[in-house]
């Protein structure tokens, strides 16, 4: 019996990532911010992967989490376009 390991991302990369991804200063629960924080927790977990190839529970919370981010991707692309293009180039992510 194996326990999840939560891998959380660092404060100091998150206020990077709500910085880069934020509308405005106060700005740190909107989608763009979110899905950038989901990015970084997403890298965090792909390389977890690559040395623990058996974690699947680990395996399973990584592939929610990009269930979740695409579907917060998807809600983005349909109320502004252009911030939805914007937001995937400044965090790397392809189409």
């Amino acid at each position: 019996m194996s326990k999840s390991v939560i891998i959380p991302v660092s404060v100091v990369k998150k206020q990077v990532v709500t910085k880069v991804s934020q509308s405005h200063k106060t700005d740190t629960g909107s989608s763009p911010v979110q899905v950038g924080i989901m990015t970084k927790r997403i890298e965090t977990l792909a390389g977890h992967m690559k040395s623990n190839k058996k974690d699947f529970a680990a395996q399973r919370g990584l592939l929610q989490l990009v269930g979740k981010r695409r579907r917060l991707l998807r809600y983005i692309a349909k109320q502004d376009s252009q911030s939805y293009l914007d937001l995937i180039k400044k965090l790397g992510i392809r189409r």
